[in-house]
Formats: C-alpha cells, structure tokens, sequence
C-alpha cells in the first residue's frame, strides 16, 4: 500500500520512522568513532552533491575529530538523494561503495520503504566506519543523532 508522504520535511517520515531511523544511527555508532547524519529538505538544488556538501559542513560534520563523517541527503519534492563521507572515511573505502549505497536506497524508495532504505544504508555504513574506524573506550558522541531539517 502507497503512503501519502508530505513535501514538508518535518512530516515526511512517521514518528514511528523516525524513531527507527534515529535507533540505526544510536546502534551503528556504538561500533565506531564515526558519525552518522541524516538531514532532509524540501527540494535538493541543482547540483544535489554540492549542495550535500554544504549542508556537510553548516551541521558541523567536517568537525569529526577523524574526518569519519557521513551524511544521507534527501531533497524531498525533488525526489533526489546523495550520500556524503569526509575525507577520513572517503579515502578509505573502495571503489563504488558510495554507488553501492545509493542503490540500495534507490531500491527500497521506489517501494515506498524510505525509513527500511536509509536504516539499512546506515547499518551498512556503521559496518565500514568500524572496519576503519572502530569504536574506543574514550569516543564521545561528536554530533547529535537526530534527523535534521531544512526548508
């Protein structure tokens, strides 16, 4: 069954998946020192990947003591997406991966399963800032875990 989803970011997903989504970045960051940021707006510009960039670095995610941020973009009207990793964490995955990512979300969104996409994107994300980046006694939450928002 097709959900009636709201052009609004603030309304796009349900409390339910938000909550979700909010639990995969909590658990995937208890493996790693990296953050992960999820951040929707209502229609993404031009060039969505510059503008993700931007984004990046007004929520303070280039100021990850490793550079091991990522942040899943979502414009809402446009229907575009983009995943962005600092450099800390870019330079060390392979070929593709990012591209891998997007699939991913690209499959479960033209099923409807928006909140399911970006869950498993993060979990997948979470696997490879551990691989690189692992969880140690002294990490600190470095970035809020929350959704967030722009018009």
């Amino acid at each position: 069954m097709k959900v009636m989803r709201s052009s609004d970011p603030f309304l796009f997903f349900s409390k339910r998946e938000k909550e979700e989504i909010i639990q995969a970045v909590q658990e995937a960051e208890m493996k790693t020192s990296g953050e992960i940021r999820v951040h929707l707006e209502r229609k993404a510009k031009e060039d969505i990947m510059a503008h993700a960039r931007e984004v990046f670095q007004k929520i303070g995610m280039t100021r990850t003591r490793e550079r091991n941020g990522v942040l899943i973009f979502m414009g809402i009207r446009t229907k575009r997406f983009c995943i962005v990793g600092d450099h800390g964490i870019h330079e060390k995955v392979p070929e593709g991966f990012w591209d891998g990512l997007v699939a991913l979300m690209e499959k479960h969104f033209k099923e409807d399963r928006f909140a399911e996409g970006i869950c498993e994107t993060i979990w997948k994300v979470g696997d490879k800032l551990k691989e690189f980046f692992p969880f140690e006694r002294d990490d600190i939450n470095q970035l809020p875990d929350e959704i967030s928002y722009s018009i």
